[in-house]
């Protein structure tokens, strides 16, 4: 067998030094990338940057489904199809002290259509219009568990699918709970379960948990919030 040819050299020149003019280029600047703190801080429902032209296909209940005209940093245009949605928000309910040594969750083993099947989840549901995302938090911990919470504090914030949607969650956890009565909607099929922290990060390894939301929130919670 013949030897094969080398490969051409396809590393990138070297911009570090000076140019053909004797000019030394300047490095590229990197592009800023979004925070969880800009996510908070922008209008929910106003004109992205990028956007040069909208046009609505479809409105739904939850969300709104439209083709997008957006500029990319080259200068070109592309369409997209783009689900609009109004945020949420999302609680991780600790029991007892998150920082003690067997800190407990609520979780949610909820049906959903999509899964097709149970899941566990924290709880979590859409903003409603006018309502904070701290007071969304509240709700839904008291619509979907019952308990109420004296203290509910910011974790992070996120976005689900940037790839096609704009919905972003708003993650919190909820300490020195209350139990008392729960008021799910008609559809809503689920059931309170405690469960260890420890336990739920387990299942989270085994891919137990397959819901993006409420994996990161416990693995925040239990990277950051914990006494671990």
């Amino acid at each position: 067998m013949k030897n094969a040819k080398p490969p051409k050299d396809t590393k990138a020149p070297d911009s570090s030094g000076p140019t053909k003019t004797g000019k030394t280029p300047k490095p590229a600047k990197s592009p800023n990338v979004v925070t969880g703190e800009e996510i908070r801080a922008r209008a929910r429902g106003g004109k992205p940057e990028h956007q040069v032209d909208r046009r609505e296909l479809y409105k739904g209940k939850i969300f709104r489904l439209d083709k997008d005209t957006a500029r990319f940093p080259d200068g070109s245009d592309s369409e997209f199809d783009i689900v609009r949605h109004p945020g949420a928000a999302a609680v991780v309910p600790f029991l007892n002290d998150p920082e003690g040594e067997e800190p407990q969750v609520l979780l949610l083993r909820q049906f959903r259509y999509a899964a097709d099947g149970y899941i566990y989840e924290i709880p979590a549901g859409r903003l409603d219009a006018g309502e904070s995302p701290a007071e969304c938090a509240a709700r839904e911990l008291k619509e979907e568990t019952g308990c109420t919470a004296e203290r509910v504090e910011p974790l992070f914030s996120m976005f689900t699918t940037p790839g096609f949607t704009d919905e972003t969650i708003h993650v919190f956890m909820a300490t020195g709970l209350t139990h008392g009565k729960s008021a799910r909607e008609p559809d809503e099929f689920a059931e309170v379960v405690i469960m260890r922290l420890a336990e739920a990060l387990e299942l989270i390894r085994d891919g137990a948990i397959p819901d993006g939301k409420t994996a990161l929130a416990l693995l925040f919670a239990a990277g950051f919030r914990t006494g671990d």
